[in-house]
C-alpha cells in the first residue's frame, strides 16, 4: 500500500523506517507576544512578598509558587539563603490549578487550591524527620481567570530560571500517595534523604542510593556556587 508524504514533513527513510522531522509553519505556532507575556508574570512573581511556609492568610485561587531555604541541613547549607531577595535560588518551584482547568471547565474560582497546595508540602515537611517548615519562606502568585492558563507558562519558566533542586536533582517532593495497590513503586529520591512520611515507607520498589544522591548534590551545589 502506497502512501502520500504530507508535503509539510521531511521524512528521511532507513531501512522502510521513517525518521520524524519537525512539522514546518503551517502546523507551528510561536509567539512573542507570549514569551513577552510570560516574562512579565515572571518579573511579577519576583515582587512578590515573601511569606511564611505557611501563608499567614487563607486565600483563593491557583497560581504559582516558590519555596526558599533558610536552615542548616549539611547538604544544603552551601545553597542556605541568609535573606530571600528578587532572584534568591529557590528549593522547589510548583504549582496549583483551579478544579477542571485541565479539561477547560474553570478558568476561576473560590477555592484555595494554591494555598492549600502549600499547606500540604508544609505537612510533608513537617513529616521529615531531619527539616523543620521554620527553615523555610515561601514566596506565591495568584493567576485566576484568563491568566490562569498562564500557570503551567510561568511555572516552567521559573523552573527553567532557577533549576531548583528538588525540581531538577531531588524528585519526589511533591509526590502524593500511591492509591491502594501501587505501592510496588519505589519510595522517591526526596524520601531517602527526607524520610519520615508514612506513605512513602510502604513503598517496595527499589530506592535510589543514598550515596548516589549524594554526589548528585554536591554536583548540582558546586555548580550553582560557580554562578
Amino acid at each position: 500500500m502506497s502512501r502520500i508524504a504530507h508535503p509539510d514533513v521531511r521524512v528521511a527513510q532507513k531501512g522502510g523506517i521513517g525518521m520524524a522531522k519537525k512539522l514546518g509553519k503551517a502546523h507551528s505556532f510561536t509567539s512573542d507576544i507570549l514569551r513577552t507575556i510570560v516574562s512579565q508574570a515572571v518579573r511579577h512573581f519576583a515582587e512578590a512578598p515573601v511569606d511564611s511556609f505557611t501563608p499567614s492568610l487563607k486565600f483563593e485561587g491557583g497560581g504559582v509558587y516558590a519555596l526558599y531555604y533558610q536552615g542548616d541541613f549539611e547538604l544544603y547549607k552551601d545553597i542556605s539563603l541568609a535573606e530571600v531577595g528578587k532572584n534568591s535560588l529557590p528549593i522547589y518551584v510548583g504549582k496549583a490549578v483551579p478544579s477542571g482547568w485541565r479539561t477547560a471547565r474553570v478558568t476561576s474560582t473560590s477555592k484555595a487550591q494554591l494555598y492549600n497546595r502549600i499547606r500540604e508540602h508544609y505537612r510533608n515537611v513537617e513529616a521529615a524527620i531531619n527539616l523543620s517548615s521554620s527553615d523555610f519562606r515561601c514566596r506565591y502568585m495568584v493567576l485566576d481567570g484568563d491568566e490562569s492558563g498562564l500557570i503551567g507558562p510561568v511555572e516552567a519558566s521559573l523552573i527553567r530560571k532557577f533549576e531548583p533542586l528538588w525540581n531538577t536533582v531531588i524528585d519526589g517532593f511533591g509526590n502524593h500517595t500511591p492509591g491502594v495497590g501501587r505501592f510496588d513503586q519505589a519510595k522517591s529520591g526526596w524520601d531517602v534523604l527526607h524520610p519520615g512520611r508514612k506513605w512513602a515507607e510502604r513503598c517496595r520498589g527499589r530506592a535510589p542510593a543514598y550515596e548516589d544522591l549524594v554526589t548528585k548534590i554536591k554536583k548540582y551545589v558546586a555548580g550553582k556556587k560557580g554562578k
